[in-house]
């Protein structure tokens, strides 16, 4: 078995977790990029066919089909430098039934760190065996630690799996992987926006969608904070917000009138620009106090959620929000 024994993740596995985390989303949009990047970064052909094989038992079919569809688009432009990989090989296993249930329970033993008998349901535990851990598990494109990578990458991406999720980073170090290298993984898939693994509420719909470019959405987080007990309205601030960008989405070009805004990344990537000034990276922990009457956006990366907390302070009477014109993607598409 293939040991993962670096503490960093390398560009071929970062590649393998992107498209296994866009893939159980079933955000194709990001997807077709995720594939190019990950075929240039080393990561094959009949990998990626493996992996997204490999995850219709953790996402279901219809996934698995997209994603092997949205490949099969990007291999119409097929660049010299990506590699076909290993020649698929039908396994042994497959025409043995069992020879497919020992290897199942081999490898389920494995991961598991004990033998694992589901017998509250006799299906689902022959299911396992005979079919995820061996007749899937058989195939040769992938390594067994690989794997782990692939499904630690896609439960990430979905609500609802945090049991299967722990098990299986568990498991991915069974497998060959370094504990390291999993808490890694999962901080990428969160700190590139994968995942938008945060504590703050998303919240509905921003009502403000108007004003924007793609897809946002609007929490009140905090009720009215370090509002002073004062009747001197510049001492005061607003009710704590919190907005969530999907990847691309970002605000109009817009002032504040007698106010200071607050921005506080909490999760993702963004950009924060003002007219006539260098854009600036927003990632967790990022604090942007921005002065009254600057003219200014900030919004997602092209292939990162992005959250933000946010407030003004220094209210004055009279204070208001005018929002001008749309970011256009002439200007956004120039950020790197």
């Amino acid at each position: 078995m293939t040991t993962a024994n670096s503490q960093a993740l390398t560009e071929r596995q970062k590649g393998l977790a992107a498209c296994a985390c866009l893939m159980a989303q079933g955000d194709l949009t990001r997807l077709e990029p995720a594939v190019r990047t990950a075929l240039d970064n080393g990561v094959t052909i009949n990998e990626l066919k493996e992996a997204f094989s490999q995850l219709y038992a953790y996402t279901g079919f219809p996934r698995s089909l997209n994603a092997l569809g949205v490949l099969g688009k990007v291999l119409e432009n097929k660049q010299p430098n990506w590699q076909e990989g290993k020649p698929w090989k039908r396994p042994a296993e497959w025409d043995d039934a069992k020879k497919a249930y020992e290897l199942g329970k081999k490898n389920q033993t494995q991961l598991s760190g004990r033998p694992f008998n589901y017998d509250f349901c006799p299906q689902d535990d022959y299911y396992l065996k005979a079919h995820l851990f061996g007749d899937i598990f058989a195939g040769d494109q992938l390594t067994a630690a690989d794997r782990e990578i692939v499904t630690v990458a896609a439960l990430s991406g979905l609500e609802g799996v945090a049991p299967q999720l722990a098990a299986h980073k568990q498991g991915a170090v069974n497998m060959g992987n370094t504990q390291q290298l999993v808490d890694e993984l999962c901080a990428w898939l969160c700190n590139e926006g994968y995942t938008l693994s945060t504590k703050w509420p998303k919240g509905e719909k921003n009502p403000y969608g108007k004003y924007f470019i793609g897809q946002s959405y609007l929490a009140d987080v905090g009720g009215d904070i370090m509002r002073s007990a004062q009747s001197d309205a510049s001492s005061s601030a607003t009710s704590l917000k919190n907005v969530t960008f999907e990847p691309r989405c970002r605000n109009n070009w817009h002032v504040h009138h007698k106010q200071i805004q607050v921005l506080i990344c909490v999760a993702g990537r963004g950009w924060y620009q003002e007219w006539g000034k260098e854009a600036v990276e927003m990632t967790p922990g990022t604090v942007i106090a921005i002065p009254a009457e600057v003219k200014h956006w900030h919004g997602a990366a092209k292939d990162s959620w992005f959250q933000h907390l946010t407030y003004h302070k220094d209210v004055q009477e009279g204070a208001s929000n005018e929002w001008l014109e749309a970011v256009t993607d002439d200007v956004y598409d120039k950020l790197k």
